[in-house]
């Protein structure tokens, strides 16, 4: 009889460790993915559902509305950083007047390379142009056109600038030069 319970009991212990093996396998086959699959869906249905709020609120008049002020500001903001091509040429004149509001003597402007805008890596809408410009003045002349240039809109950049000390007769006269950049918008095909 201990026979026959031994032989019963291996029997039943195989039968179960064969279930185990087949459970654990169709756990590890075909449950796992299920729920990495399950996750998958799970994320681009937040994803979706995010897209869908946003929609419906685009959808509504009050945002629309907000949204075109926005655009408009940020236009605006645009306009004191960023000239157009014509607006290049007339800085020469902004910067002449400034020039002549300060009283600045032996002042001269020029453009480098006529309309030229020279690229700007990895910008596709923008272009940059350089002003040259030199006068004789006081130390303290040179510092408000400096200053006013740095105040004007669209925004002037001084990339360099020098001053020589007089050599001459007058010592409180002095030689500067500066180059200046302005950002300008590229014409856009079409």
């Amino acid at each position: 009889m201990k026979l026959i319970y031994k032989k019963n009991l291996m029997t039943v212990a195989l039968i179960w460790a064969g279930c185990f093996v087949l459970i654990f396998l169709v756990y590890m086959f075909v449950l796992v993915p299920q729920s990495k699959s399950k996750k998958n869906i799970e994320e681009e249905l937040a994803i979706t559902e995010r897209q869908y709020q946003f929609a419906l609120k685009a959808a509504e008049e009050g945002t629309k509305i907000q949204l075109k002020r926005q655009i408009k500001q940020l236009q605006d903001k645009l306009g004191d950083f960023v000239v157009d091509s014509e607006g290049a040429a007339n800085l020469t004149f902004d910067v002449g007047k400034i020039a002549r509001e300060q009283n600045i003597s032996s002042f001269n402007i020029e453009a480098k390379g006529r309309n030229v805008i020279l690229e700007i890596p990895n910008c596709t809408y923008i272009g940059e142009s350089h002003i040259d410009i030199s006068f004789t003045g006081r130390f303290n002349q040179f510092f408000v056109f400096l200053n006013t240039l740095e105040r004007h809109r669209p925004v002037i950049f001084v990339d360099e600038f020098t001053v020589a000390r007089s050599r001459g007769q007058d010592k409180s006269e002095h030689r500067a030069t500066l180059n200046v950049a302005v950002f300008v918008k590229k014409k856009q095909d079409g």
